[in-house]
């Protein structure tokens, strides 16, 4: 809840941009947002640059590398249910409360990887208390991004929300190439023995300094402009059973549009940021530091664009956004993929391309995804709705194309199951409003509709 003092208009909540202290408090709200996912994604980063070292220290084996993936992927059982707990919560006490605590939970199971024995110390116990961290941080992470993102939107003016809201992204690949990175000059300095042996434990552990700067952040913030508002006019009322119960009678059909689009993001995303540096090296054939040269490339190269994706939607809209992307993905992921598949520049050019193509949608995620529900159910919509599509198609996604490449030996099929994801994603967007410049106050779903009618009402009131 907010610690400020009620005050009467929604006006004098929001920041300006157009002054100084206005453009501080967005910036401030910028940092309190992208924290958090910068910390969630900075371990999937050091996971996913590190999944060779997870293998040898606590899966062993002729599976080893399907038990790391496995590893990756069960993170994601319980984001749903983190979702169903912690939107609604968010929804009835606030959105600041809820990232407070969902931040320390998941710097602190990450920081906790690094301290783990491994299967020659242990036994079984090792990669069972390795996918019981990755559980905790699943259950945390339901709360963190649907959350940070709401957070975000509910702070940016109307028609700057793309731009604003782009920066989150911009944390999330920025966590994930500052663990990309960490390991590469780790690997770099580092003999091959002293990597296997404690050298990979060290990225997992400065994971709890970063939560706990992600906390102090967000502790300096108010709740957002809009939810205060609501708060202020006692239209937040119930309990969080209440609010779920509202978001799943009446609200089903954004719920639905919204599930369908995150499954083409995350395979896109899961299969180009995660399942990538395996790919590179066991499948083409690249070492450890020259996959992971080629995906710190690409992601360098994808968080220079999204800022201005993000900027371009506000005037062009989400849709047209989308609809490159997708389209674009469709028609080249397997070229792509096949380029990649000819030597280590290569790979660098395909996967450049790729993540370029990709873009637009990961920079319009904060601008789209808040906007398709209103203020009372809009942390619990978005939660509930990203998080189970994610859980049963985005994290699963290295795990799937790792075993069907295993299986089978097409060293394509990732491209056709990004493919197929971005068809689905394409059928959903059919049925998405545009929204940008649209206003996300109230209780009603936003529209442009909604805005004419708000304006017609504020006219006749004028009059009177």
């Amino acid at each position: 809840m907010s610690d400020t003092k009620p005050v009467d208009t929604f006006d004098e909540l929001a920041p300006d941009p157009e002054s100084p202290e206005g453009r501080k408090l967005l910036h401030k709200a910028i940092g309190a947002s992208a924290i958090g996912n910068a910390t969630e994604w900075f371990d999937y980063g050091v996971y996913a640059a590190a999944s060779v070292y997870l293998t040898q220290a606590f899966f062993p084996g002729d599976y080893g590398t399907i038990g790391t993936m496995l590893g990756f992927a069960v993170s994601f059982v319980l984001r749903p249910l983190g979702g169903m707990v912690w939107g609604p919560i968010g929804d009835r006490i606030g959105r600041k409360s809820v990232l407070a605590m969902t931040i320390l939970l998941i710097s602190g199971a990450t920081a906790l990887i690094g301290l783990l024995p491994t299967h020659a110390s242990i036994g079984i116990w090792a990669p069972i208390l390795l996918i019981l961290l990755r559980v905790v941080q699943g259950f945390s992470t339901g709360g963190e991004y649907g959350g940070a993102a709401t957070f975000m939107a509910e702070y940016a003016p109307d028609n700057k929300r793309g731009k604003y809201g782009s920066f989150l992204e911009f944390g999330t690949l920025g966590g994930f190439c500052a663990g990309t990175a960490f390991v590469l000059f780790l690997q770099l300095g580092l003999s091959d023995s002293q990597m296997d042996q404690w050298g990979w434990r060290i990225p997992f552990l400065f994971a709890l300094p970063l939560g706990l700067i992600g906390l102090y952040l967000r502790s300096q913030m108010d709740d957002t402009p809009v939810f205060q508002e609501l708060e202020q006019e006692d239209e937040i009322t119930g309990t969080p059973w209440t609010r779920f119960k509202d978001l799943m009678l009446h609200y089903w059909q954004p719920i639905l549009i919204m599930f369908g689009m995150v499954i083409a993001l995350n395979v896109a995303n899961y299969t180009l940021l995660a399942y990538q540096p395996t790919y590179l090296q066991n499948t083409i054939g690249l070492t450890e530091s020259s996959a992971s040269v080629v995906n710190l490339i690409g992601q360098l190269a994808m968080m220079a664009l999204i800022p201005f994706f993000g900027w371009w939607s506000d005037s062009t809209g989400r849709k047209p956004m989308w609809w490159g992307s997708l389209v674009g993905l469709f028609v080249l992921a397997i070229p792509l993929y096949w380029l990649m598949g000819q030597g280590f520049a290569w790979a660098i050019v395909g996967f450049v391309i790729l993540g370029a193509l990709y873009i637009p949608q990961l920079a319009t995620i904060s601008a789209t995804f808040p906007a398709m529900f209103p203020t009372q159910v809009r942390y619990a919509g978005f939660a509930i709705s990203y998080n189970v599509a994610t859980a049963a198609f985005g994290g699963t996604a290295p795990l799937v194309n790792d075993a069907v490449v295993e299986g089978t030996g097409w060293s394509l099929f990732p491209a056709a199951y990004m493919m197929g994801a971005c068809a689905i994603g394409m059928v959903a967007l059919l049925f998405l409003k545009e929204t940008a410049g649209c206003s996300i106050r109230g209780t009603e779903i936003p529209s442009k509709e909604n805005d004419f009618r708000e304006l017609q009402k504020r006219l006749a009131e004028t009059k009177a």
